[in-house]
């Protein structure tokens, strides 16, 4: 269903254990471009217990926003005019304000704003009255001058105090980043509801207690941790480093209300266990199996592939609540594999990009009824096998992420091996076998004169990475239907300097 202007739609809030509003306000709508229209939504005033009726509608307000450095002004953005299922239309009225908006949010998130407004008018009057007053005048922090309404200090300042109450004179410091977190940090996070970011990048605990804080966005570098307690209104986690199989996260709503971010693989540890909203980036592999049998509440899933091979994707089938599925760069499924929209009824949105080119035609085709129906579907960027043998088998992307490899040279490596194999191929159509043999030369020549550059600027080529670079050369070779292959390890050997 698409939004119309004036249109005011209900949704219930999981986090407010309420319903919640929002009007319709303006449709954008530039079907020349291809871009799907979209709907400016004011988020209304108004919460209830019930679906609102005629009479509740009629006393509907706009939200007035001025938590933290809102300033007394609307929640109102643009966001994809195609409703989620989950939202009830409850009437048509001319729309409650006449302004222009110039803002886009990523999705239909009523009731957000609401719960930060009635979050940041549980904290003392005396605080928020400081915080909004605060000014651009200097004032000494552990001997270095900072503006008054400085709000994000790192180490360079807390390493430099003699006392963590110095940075009460800092009345609008909303965030921290500490890789020298201590017990005393803690206590004093705990005890500064303004706070509301936290960067705990390096463990130098083992238990890292903020259940009374007031944070809501945290990111912790998990290595070395046994326990984490999380306090009420917490939104985000993000768990950086290989966190102990033994670490235990303590959330007051086992992770019901909770986004959980994850790169690399998916943390193991305790608890989080009626988790919703999980995102896993930079992915090798994911076995949905394990996603499923782990969180089986999920209501919002995202995982970004490295590209990454998925296994067991026709478990996706058992989260039984999930609305929102986004996969970008995950391989290794076929057509039949993927759930149809039968095996998944609470679906809203299924956002796909860069997938298996046969998988996308048929998903395409099962899920087109439920998008005539109001389901969100993006299928895009299908990849054929071409493409998965010059990026998914690539055998330098590994080499992403390594200590002592940078991204740079990491892309170069992997550009590297996917120009020697396009040249490899294009041989195969030049019929003269001297003129194929001159161009395998310069084809070898380029690929080693790439990682000679690398080796001269960084030194990074060890004993690991010089046999893969033989070995992702042998494997095009042995492929290439040319005359002489030994004459081009030769080149390969006469030529390289690592």
């Amino acid at each position: 269903m698409l939004a119309k202007v004036g249109d005011i739609y209900s949704v219930f809030s999981s986090r407010l254990q309420q319903y919640v509003a929002c009007q319709v306000t303006a449709i954008e709508d530039d079907s020349s471009s291809g871009r799907a229209p979209l709907a400016a939504i004011l988020e209304l005033d108004w919460t209830g217990d019930a679906l609102p009726d005629a009479a509740a509608v009629q006393t509907m307000r706009p939200l007035v926003c001025d938590y933290y450095f809102w300033n007394r002004r609307h929640d109102h953005s643009f966001v994809n005019a195609r409703v989620p299922r989950h939202y009830t239309l409850v009437a048509n009225v001319a729309p409650l304000v006449d302004t222009q908006v110039k803002s886009y949010s990523g999705g239909w998130h009523v009731g957000d704003s609401v719960w930060r407004q009635r979050r940041w008018e549980q904290v003392d009057p005396a605080r928020r009255q400081r915080f909004k007053a605060a000014s651009s005048e200097e004032v000494r922090i552990g001997g270095q001058s900072l503006r008054q309404n400085t709000s994000r200090i790192g180490d360079s300042i807390l390493q430099a105090l003699g006392d963590l109450s110095e940075l009460d004179q800092l009345p609008c410091l909303t965030a921290i980043e500490t890789r020298h977190g201590s017990a005393a940090l803690a206590e004093y996070i705990n005890g500064n509801p303004i706070i509301s970011e936290v960067q705990w990048q390096t463990s130098t605990v083992s238990e890292l207690d903020l259940s009374n804080s007031n944070v809501g966005r945290l990111i912790v570098h998990a290595a070395g941790l046994q326990s984490l307690r999380l306090n009420e209104g917490l939104n985000t986690l993000i768990l950086n480093g290989a966190p102990s199989p033994s670490l235990r996260i303590d959330d007051p709503h086992a992770g019901r209300f909770l986004r959980l971010q994850c790169g690399g693989a998916l943390a193991p540890f305790h608890g989080l266990d009626e988790l919703t909203h999980l995102s896993l980036s930079a992915m090798p592999a994911v076995d949905f199996d394990v996603v499923a049998q782990r969180f089986p509440g999920l209501t919002d899933l995202t995982v970004w592939g490295k590209p990454g091979l998925a296994s067991n994707v026709a478990s996706i089938a058992r989260l039984a609540h999930l609305q929102d599925f986004t996969a970008y760069e995950l391989f290794g499924y076929g057509p039949d594999d993927f759930p149809t929209p039968a095996n998944l009824p609470s679906l809203s949105s299924l956002c796909l990009a860069s997938l298996p080119a046969d998988a996308a035609k048929a998903i395409k085709a099962s899920y087109k009824k439920a998008a005539a129906l109001g389901l969100s579907l993006s299928v895009t960027r299908p990849r054929k096998p071409e493409w998965l043998a010059e990026n998914l088998d690539n055998p330098f992307r590994d080499w992403d992420g390594r200590e002592h490899i940078s991204a740079a040279y990491a892309k170069k490596a992997a550009q590297a091996y996917k120009k020697l194999l396009a040249t490899a191929r294009a041989i195969d159509a030049v019929k003269d076998g001297a003129a194929a043999q001159a161009i395998a030369q310069q084809m070898v020549a380029d690929y080693v004169a790439v990682f000679n550059q690398i080796e001269r600027r960084s030194s990074i080529i060890e004993t690991v990475e010089r046999d893969e670079i033989y070995v992702a050369l042998e494997q095009v070779l042995t492929q290439a239907p040319l005359p002489d292959v030994a004459a081009l390890y030769a080149v390969f050997d006469r030529l390289r300097d690592f």
